[in-house]
């Protein structure tokens, strides 16, 4: 095998990829019928059609505590003119479940029986043939179609083959699924390393276990293999030889010169795509097998971890499906208002993740951060949007078709917050997860004036929002008053938090104030536009009459204040502004700067929200305003009060 760079050579829909993919594969041939226990069957499916062997019940029996009767002898009785009944001749004692005794065709209710001695009984209303009986084969009749065939089993499914007499049953075999990590790079998670630079621990095995998994398949994984060819195949045809009935491998599928799953396949097989016209999840495989082990699937899956989940929940996902012979679940749809603009490149579909909440009537999605390494916009999302190929983005406040990853109904409990970053978020987050009725809190992080924003378009319940106005010395009221004139805000303080320089442990290049940025050897890490931080920057900057142009760095931007400290810790920039608890999390020296008000901005008509209650209750609690300080540079004399014009930073030290 050369190293030379694999050609895409088209693209092709994913449904496209799944439909050859099924073209090429004999489903019979590879997945094979088995017995298996009935008590352990659940979401299995079943290979052959499947009748009773016994009768349920398999006798008359009582359906009542009281007395079976013979129903003839019954039929005189009425209200003031009893029937006496003999024990033996004409009743016996019956508990719910007995087998009726041979002549007695009814059961009276013990509650509806007089017994004036031990050997009779009085009744005063006639008792109908079988009243109170379940009949032999009242429900399941021996030797009728108990289920059929392709049916996946559920836990009603395995009481039904039991009560019938069946302890096997015949399904098809689970789908065995293989993953080979690969990559110089790559870690091996069991091993609990610590990555140094260039390094990455592997994770997406273990993304595809519990995904295959609940597909009803059985997955298993190797340890990475590195980028050498040879070590590639060997692992591939170790997996088949293992019985593998598909085998993934992760990276190594995109168009590098050091991409070998291609090259891979072509030798053990035929590759039917390589990339699918999607993104993130291009740089997908999919291949079947010939020679010593035929008609097996090959996939390669993107390295990248939201590529990868779109190779397995878009491809591999209904093709595993289909050899199982299970209808796939589909996910559950709805409308949703987009919260800010959403470009998006044409030519491809772009698969976008949403933080999705219910919003006064409707509900608001607002999109995650992108990109295919992202793998935090996994765990946060709580849907997808997807933009046509031939789209150049979404509008704010354009409808768009959600596509759920989770119960619409817990939607209810989701608070979604666009506005200002802040590490207290992340507290706040746990702290409502920890409630009787725990509560979501998702936030999108588009600076204090995207906060505002949102707002004026009724896209969230609230905004966080810290934004100083020198010429009045207050905060947030001189901007609502500018952009949301009219509108009924409620504003809550959250938090008094010191902003100000994050530098390198030491200070290496000895930074003390603003004034250092205009240094030819300091390079400077920004927030992006309308975030309060950079509004901050600004009035700093304008009072030390410093132009942003002799900034170097001023134009580079990141969104929340983790990420300035994060390339500031990584000698990305020597310097950044940010909350001394982002500087202090990563162990930065931090120089202060500023003191400002982090208030809550919400529209006053969602204070009766039961969300909003409890959000805060939580914020007023002494126990988490403690943790608040603990964090580091926040003060919380003003911690869940209502704020006023005018008020600045109150009485705060």
């Amino acid at each position: 095998m050369n190293e030379d760079r694999n050609i895409y050579l088209s693209t092709v829909a994913p449904a496209e990829a799944v439909r050859r993919a099924m073209a090429a594969l004999d489903r019979d041939a590879l997945i094979r019928s088995e017995a298996a226990p009935s008590h352990e069957a659940a979401g299995r499916v079943t290979s052959a059609p499947v009748f009773a062997r016994c009768s349920s019940p398999t006798f008359h029996a009582a359906a009542m505590d009281g007395f079976a009767v013979r129903s003839a002898a019954t039929f005189a009785a009425r209200e003031g003119s009893p029937v006496t009944l003999e024990k033996g001749a004409d009743y016996a004692p019956v508990n719910t479940g007995h087998p009726l005794p041979e002549g007695l065709d009814a059961v009276i209710m013990i509650e509806h029986v007089e017994q004036p001695d031990a050997d009779h009984v009085r009744i005063e209303a006639p008792a109908f043939p079988w009243q109170h009986v379940r009949r032999i084969g009242e429900d399941i009749v021996a030797t009728e179609l108990l289920l059929p065939q392709n049916r996946t089993l559920s836990a009603y499914d395995v009481g039904a083959l039991l009560s019938a007499g069946i302890f096997e049953v015949d399904v098809w075999e689970r789908a065995r699924l293989t993953f080979i990590p690969t990559g110089d790079e790559v870690l091996d998670f069991l091993s609990r390393p610590t990555p140094a630079a260039g390094q990455v621990i592997e994770s997406n095995s273990q993304v595809f276990r519990a995904l295959a998994a609940s597909w009803g398949a059985l997955p298993a994984w190797t340890p990475p293999v590195p980028d050498r060819p040879e070590a590639l195949l060997a692992a591939v045809e170790d997996a088949l030889a293992d019985g593998a009935h598909v085998v993934v491998v992760g990276a190594g599928s995109s168009a590098g010169s050091r991409d070998y799953t291609r090259a891979v396949f072509e030798r053990l097989g035929e590759v039917l795509v390589h990339g699918i016209a999607v993104m993130p999840g291009k740089p997908t495989l999919v291949g079947v097998t010939h020679g010593r082990y035929p008609g097996r699937l090959l996939v390669g899956a993107p390295g990248y971890p939201v590529s990868a989940v779109v190779c397995l929940e878009d491809v591999l996902e209904p093709i595993v499906r289909w050899l199982a012979r299970q209808t796939p679940p589909g996910r559950q749809r709805i409308r949703a208002r987009l919260a800010r603009k959403t470009p998006s490149r044409p030519g491809l579909e772009e698969i976008v993740r949403l933080a999705v909440g219910k919003v006064g009537e409707g509900y608001v999605a607002a999109p995650l951060a992108r990109g295919a390494g992202l793998i935090t916009s996994l765990v946060r999302a709580q849907a997808i949007t997807r933009i046509p190929a031939q789209s150049e983005g979404l509008a704010q406040d354009a409808e768009i078709t959600a596509e759920l990853l989770a119960p619409a109904a817990g939607l209810d409990k989701v608070l979604v917050h666009i506005g200002s970053h802040d590490n207290i978020l992340d507290l706040l987050a746990n702290e409502l997860m920890g409630l009787d009725d725990p509560l979501q809190l998702v936030s999108s992080h588009v600076g204090s004036m995207g906060g505002l924003t949102a707002l004026r378009e009724g896209a969230a319940l609230f905004a966080g929002c810290h934004l100083f106005d020198p010429d009045t010395g207050d905060f947030n009221f001189p901007f609502l008053a500018k952009h949301l004139p009219g509108c009924d805000l409620t504003v809550v303080n959250l938090a008094i938090r010191h902003q100000g320089l994050m530098v390198r442990p030491g200070n290496p290049k000895a930074i003390r104030g603003v004034a250092d940025f205009t240094r030819p050897d300091v390079s400077f890490i920004n927030r992006q536009r309308g975030a309060g931080t950079r509004i901050l920057l600004d009035h700093h900057l304008r009072t030390a009459g410093i132009d942003p142009a002799q900034v170097r760095g001023y134009d580079r931007e990141e969104y929340t204040h983790m990420a300035v400290a994060v390339n500031v810790l990584t000698g990305a920039a020597d310097c950044g502004l940010g909350i001394c608890a982002a500087a202090r999390a990563l162990g930065l020296d931090f120089l202060p700067l500023a003191r400002e008000r982090y208030d809550l901005i919400l529209p006053t008509g969602n204070l009766a929200d039961p969300r909003v209650q409890a959000l805060l209750e939580v914020i007023r609690r002494p126990g988490f305003q403690a943790g608040m300080r603990d964090l580091g540079g926040y003060d919380t004399p003003l911690t869940g009060q209502i704020m006023r014009p005018g008020l600045g930073l109150g009485d705060a030290k």
